[in-house]
């Protein structure tokens, strides 16, 4: 089987505390979840929209241990992953997700309260393609597939 190119790179605010635990194993796994705002035109009124999407992301390893250390609700961020799906039955009904297998985050400082009490990170800061001194990134995925067994959830 031909293999597929399977890699995402998102940037929004974190929706809560990231929450760490671990694996039976010992390995620490993090999960959070960001919100990304998008506009839209509305077909009916020609008006834009604004609409938000909410994203779980899941990190491995030494990098659960930092996002868990560096990261807040509100903390804007760049993730890195790639996607992958899950299901599992729940009472009787089957359910799946997909969520985001995070290999790198950039913690970007917005979101919270700025210094003049205002909301930080909004879309009209511009970014440098650079990473700033209060940028912190992180590359700390081990390679090979993941145990889902160990996975305490």
């Amino acid at each position: 089987m031909a293999r597929s190119f399977n890699q995402v790179t998102l940037m929004g605010n974190l929706t809560r505390d990231p929450e760490l635990r671990s694996t039976p194993g010992g390995q620490s796994v993090c999960s959070f979840s960001l919100a990304l705002n998008r506009s839209y035109k509305d077909n009916s009124s020609g008006e834009w929209k604004e609409a938000t999407d909410f994203v779980d992301v899941t990190a491995w390893a030494g990098l659960a241990e930092r996002v868990a250390q560096y990261c807040q609700k509100g903390k804007q961020v760049l993730v890195s992953g790639r996607l992958q799906s899950s299901s599992w039955e729940q009472d009787g009904a089957k359910r799946s997700k997909v969520e985001v297998v995070a290999n790198d985050v950039t913690f970007l400082g917005g979101g919270g309260q700025s210094e003049d009490g205002g909301a930080g990170g909004g879309a009209s800061q511009a970014r440098s393609s650079k990473p700033t001194d209060e940028d912190v990134v992180i590359n700390d995925v081990p390679d090979g597939e993941i145990d889902l067994s160990e996975i305490p959830f």
